[in-house]
């Protein structure tokens, strides 16, 4: 998976995010509960891990995510990205001042150690 350059290089903080609907507009935050925060070395390992996601073909689902990070930079008042995972299409939807275009939408391999890695995470964190 490719993450915005700018964003890994002055992300400071993760917030992850139980989703609990869609948001109204593509480019809003999904609506859920902060589960848990990443920072130091844990936002580090997760950004990894997420680089090391590999890539996939589109499956059709209908894009159902059920977890979302947001990336913070230093001040804690910018969300610099959001990313919202679906396990089942395999899909990732980003947003936020750091994403391009290009990024906004990838597909990654969700049978894969890292994405089960990912997965496992998210679970860890909460309900």
């Amino acid at each position: 998976m490719q993450l915005p350059a700018e964003a890994i290089a002055t992300t400071v903080l993760i917030e992850v995010v139980r989703i609990s609907a869609l948001p109204a507009r593509r480019d809003l935050p999904y609506p859920g509960r902060v589960v848990t925060h990443w920072a130091g070395n844990e936002a580090a390992t997760a950004l990894s891990l997420l680089e090391s996601l590999p890539g996939s073909e589109q499956h059709r689902c209908g894009f159902s995510p059920g977890w979302s990070i947001r990336a913070y930079e230093d001040s804690l008042d910018l969300v610099l990205f959001e990313a919202a995972f679906c396990f089942s299409c395999h899909e990732v939807r980003m947003h936020g001042p750091a994403v391009p275009t290009r990024l906004a939408t990838q597909f990654f391999d969700a049978d894969t150690p890292p994405a089960q890695t990912l997965l496992a995470r998210f679970r860890a964190a909460g309900p």
